[in-house]
């Protein structure tokens, strides 16, 4: 059984449109849960291939991408590339750019704490 807080997190990713990046704890934000960033980390590691996540699209709150080069950051990078989004010469997504900002009026959730 998927945990609500979890749900909320493989919903919010699969809302980020294509060409767009937000931050981890965005998402856990957008979950009702805002000091949950690394649960949104672990969902992401857990769920990604199972849910159809667009994972690449996920990234630290400095622009930064999370993963090593040689276990998936070069590919996060080529992905995002693909789609357009930019890095500057710190090798950092520019977020004024390309951060998705979800409509104000967007589905409120509920205020689940993450378990486990």
């Amino acid at each position: 059984m998927t945990l609500p807080f979890t749900r909320r997190v493989i919903e919010r990713i699969h809302a980020i449109p294509r060409g767009k990046v937000t931050t981890y704890g965005a998402v856990a934000a957008m979950a009702g849960s805002p000091r949950a960033a690394r649960q949104v980390v672990r969902i992401l590691h857990s769920s990604s291939r199972k849910e159809g996540l667009p994972w690449h699209r996920v990234i630290r709150k400095d622009g930064s991408i999370g993963l090593p080069a040689q276990r998936g950051g070069d590919l996060q990078r080529e992905l995002l590339e693909a789609e357009g989004v930019t890095f500057d010469q710190r090798d950092r997504v520019e977020l004024k750019r390309w951060l998705w900002r979800p409509q104000a009026d967007a589905a409120p959730c509920n205020n689940d704490q993450p378990q486990g």
